[in-house]
């Protein structure tokens, strides 16, 4: 249920964004209509997680398919001038004939496709904006997958704008009104986490802590609360902070030994999963002979039982290969997670 809310909180981001640019190009034209078919443009790229179900039987394949080729700048680009075409020749007839234009429909189906995959990029998943031509993840960790504070605000005033009509000023002062406070706010969020990336490093120094690296993100629904975790030959040392934190410094450590009860040389999944988790990960055998993947660079979140990984796939070896079940995070208590992160949110 936890997973299900966090997936469609995101595709309302997208949506919102989508219906922006649709407004920007359209809407004077077109009226609320143009919201509707950015929100279509904003959510194609998303479509991804359906079309690697279909192209692999694998479930790691499927998995890393997401954020792939679909979320890239050559596929906006190429998707753009055909959707502006095919729904220009579909709407360009009848008592619409010569309201729009091809190149309207093509600006539209860029902004909304473009600006997908680039907002994507601040979150910590990882986006392979320039695939096919390199498999690199852009991840700035400045913004949480889920954050209201961006999403609501934008998402009212695109409520509010669809009320007026399509060339009313007010309108455009609902459209750059949503358009501007999301945008302060990321630019909140990325000067937020400089600011944080030099705190986890004092705060690694004083605890006497050499590292090879570290990474910085905040936790999920926020700014305020930031997860760290820095690598050693042997462990991983995270850590949290908030901005109402009494000190300038991380704080309820925790080391996690390092476990690759399978390597990299056993499987190429492992490969490919540390690839998607950028090597911040632990492989443990579980008592029924599958093993657990644990991506690390999502933040633990507090259970009764301790500090638990959010982020874990179950594997099982078929064949020659290794297939996953769905993730299911490691709390058996939703409601007392939920309260102890607003709690550690506030401060200590």
């Amino acid at each position: 249920m936890c997973t299900f809310a966090l997936v469609i909180m995101d595709s309302l981001t997208q949506i919102v964004l989508g219906a922006a640019c649709g407004e920007a190009v359209l809407g004077k034209k077109i009226g609320n209509k143009a919201l509707l078919f950015g929100a279509i443009g904003g959510t194609i790229p998303d479509l991804d997680v359906f079309v690697g179900s279909l192209l692999h039987h694998n479930e790691i394949d499927a998995m890393l398919f997401h954020r792939g080729f679909m979320h890239s700048i050559l596929f906006s680009v190429l998707a753009a001038f055909l959707l502006g075409w095919l729904v220009h020749k579909l709407y360009d007839r009848g008592r619409r004939l010569h309201t729009t234009t091809q190149k309207d429909w093509i600006k539209l189906f860029l902004w909304s496709l473009f600006t997908h995959p680039i907002l994507d990029c601040f979150t910590p998943y990882g986006t392979q904006l320039f695939a096919p031509f390199s498999n690199y993840r852009v991840a700035f960790n400045n913004i949480a997958v889920v954050d209201p504070l961006y999403t609501i605000p934008f998402l009212l005033s695109i409520i509010v704008l669809m009320f007026f009509k399509r060339k009313s000023r007010r309108r455009k002062l609902w459209l750059k009104l949503g358009l501007g406070i999301s945008s302060v706010y990321m630019l909140f969020t990325i000067f937020n986490k400089l600011y944080i990336d030099s705190v986890f490093k004092s705060s690694l120094a004083d605890n006497g802590i050499s590292y090879r690296r570290f990474s910085v993100q905040p936790s999920i629904f926020n700014n305020i609360l930031w997860y760290g975790i820095g690598e050693t030959e042997d462990n991983y040392h995270v850590g949290f902070h908030s901005l109402f934190d009494t000190s300038n410094h991380f704080s309820d450590w925790q080391i996690i030994p390092k476990k690759r009860d399978l390597t990299k040389e056993d499987y190429k999944d492992i490969i490919d999963l540390a690839w998607f988790s950028n090597d911040y990960y632990n492989v443990e055998a579980l008592d029924d002979g599958d093993y657990l993947y644990k991506d690390l660079r999502y933040p633990l979140v507090e259970t009764r039982d301790g500090y638990k990984a959010v982020f874990n796939l179950k594997l099982y070896k078929t064949e020659n290969r290794l297939d996953m079940k769905p993730f299911v995070p490691e709390m058996n208590d939703f409601e007392f997670t939920m309260t102890a992160l607003w709690e550690r949110l506030k401060g200590k």
